[in-house]
């Protein structure tokens, strides 16, 4: 974990109310794996107090992380501002990553609107022949261009909740789709979106008997287990009753977590 000033090299919106920062920081850059985080001070003033958490989305050059962002509050609204040139204070990378350690299985990457973040970063990683991703959105307009991050629309399946783009439905619509034809072997989800969407996508793999993660959004205020704040309830599976979200996840086995109480 690294505490330091980063310069911002690019700054852009890529969808509605969308934007793509690029951070140049080499160390935070060289240890940073998919589905971890970085805690990000939007201003140098005491307003807003407090460090905002944000994916890793992808890494560029060796020397530039990114992370990707909606404007949804005061600190977003802050931060999409910053322009080339500008130092953010930076701590990370923070939390568990994704484990995708086997290899030869395909891989089914689930992304529910801005929880695309975590999962760009594991599919720029992975071997394009064993992964799909799978990404809802409310409209076309909030597509996040893959592109941006590198990576080729080859094996992207988009659905919209208006159907402007792709399926008209949700993501997991696809995801079951994908599922019900599989007949090679038995593949493994990654997830990252919505509560509701991850309700859904977990209770498909203890249908189907599938391994599955899942990289769990709430609010931080510390990043580092100090706080106590972002507690989620554990299964009974786990030593202790509770885990917390920035220091035990933010990615879980979907085994790992009470589902029922989430």
């Amino acid at each position: 974990m690294i505490e330091q000033e980063a310069d911002i090299v690019f700054n852009r919106m890529i969808a509605r109310n969308t934007f793509l920062m690029a951070l140049k920081s080499p160390e935070i850059t060289s240890l940073a794996r998919p589905g971890q985080f970085v805690m990000v001070r939007v201003s140098k003033s005491a307003d807003p107090l407090l460090r905002r958490p944000f994916s890793i989305c992808g890494t560029r050059g060796g020397d530039c992380f990114m992370i990707l962002y909606r404007v949804v509050g005061v600190g977003t609204a802050i931060l999409r501002n910053a322009g080339k040139g500008d130092r953010l204070s930076v701590l990370g990378p923070l939390g568990r990553p994704f484990d995708f350690s086997e290899k030869g299985k395909t891989s089914f990457l689930v992304a529910g609107g801005i929880g695309i973040a975590p999962l760009l970063f594991l599919a720029g990683v992975m071997d394009p022949g064993e992964c799909m991703l799978l990404a809802g959105y409310g409209t076309s307009a909030e597509v996040v261009p893959v592109e941006q991050v590198g990576l080729s629309q080859e094996n992207l399946l988009i659905a919209t909740d208006d159907g402007t783009l792709g399926h008209k439905g949700v993501v997991t619509d696809l995801l079951e789709g994908q599922l019900g034809k599989w007949r090679r072997g038995r593949p493994v989800l990654f997830a990252c979106g919505p509560l509701p969407m991850l309700k859904r996508v977990a209770a498909m793999s203890f249908e189907r008997e599938l391994e599955c993660q899942v990289s769990v959004e709430t609010a931080m205020a510390c990043g580092i287990g100090a706080c106590q704040g972002c507690a989620v309830r554990a299964s009974s599976r786990e030593t202790q009753p509770y885990l917390q979200v920035c220091r035990h996840g933010p990615v879980f086995s979907i085994r790992s977590l009470d589902w029922k109480a989430l």
